[in-house]
């Protein structure tokens, strides 16, 4: 007998997996805050300074939200917020270039797991389309999964939205009905996500930017030690 996920679905249930990518499959290890760095000092808001603390905690808040939607609240006006985004994936993608990313443990292999049980599995992101497809070369998942969505994928819409999880399931069609997927990730945000867009399975992962209780608070379902747990919550093994 299989084990309920929740009231009303088992794991065998699940047909598709959303997951999201930088601390969930992927070791970010700081290239976000690096990043924002050079983002802020492009538009003169120094390291040390009062202004760099404050934006900084709200960066790190939202982890997980659209990085464009991130800079639009911290420097006002569009073309601001252009300018501090372009910086930003800039400065991320010659990390990537420069080797810093790597996948978490297990993580390639549950994927694989998922997959070869039968589930679609699709990686999302909040970055831009160029620097996700450079994080997919650098670790050479291009082929890993069959749809990898950014926000400008989803209408522009990144995380808190369901945009995401949706898109996923329109552009898949892996199955009839939102009670059949799970999502994972590493921030409230994903917790968000994928609550508004009616997945019974939003697990939460503590290899990335928040904890248990940030977790559990934004409305995870399961909180998991790491990415690779989720073939065995999912009834794959």
């Amino acid at each position: 007998m299989v084990s309920p996920l929740t009231d009303s679905t088992t794991a065998h249930d699940i047909q598709l997996v959303v997951l999201d990518m930088a601390g969930t499959t992927v070791a970010d290890d700081g290239l976000v805050e690096r990043a924002f760095d050079a983002a802020a000092r492009h538009l003169g808001v120094e390291p040390g300074s009062p202004a760099h603390t404050e934006k900084l905690a709200y960066v790190r808040a939202t982890m997980g939200e659209s990085k464009i939607s991130v800079f639009r609240h911290l420097f006002g006006d569009e073309t601001a917020a252009r300018r501090a985004n372009a910086a930003f994936e800039k400065a991320y993608g010659e990390l990537v270039d420069d080797g810093r990313i790597a996948p978490l443990p297990g993580a390639r292999e549950a994927i694989e797991a998922l997959r070869d049980a039968g589930r679609t599995v699709v990686l999302t992101t909040g970055f831009a389309r160029v620097t996700q497809d450079a994080i997919l070369a650098a670790l050479g998942w291009q082929h890993l999964v069959p749809l990898t969505l950014c926000p400008a994928d989803a209408g522009g819409r990144g995380r808190p939205y369901p945009d995401l999880v949706l898109t996923a399931l329109l552009r898949t069609r892996a199955t009839d009905s939102v009670r059949r997927i799970a999502v994972a990730g590493d921030t409230s945000y994903d917790m968000l996500s994928g609550r508004r867009a009616g997945a019974p399975v939003v697990a939460g992962v503590l290899t990335g930017a928040h904890g248990r209780t940030q977790l559990e608070s934004a409305g995870a379902t399961h909180v998991l030690g790491s990415v690779a747990e989720l073939p065995a919550l999912l009834g794959v093994v």
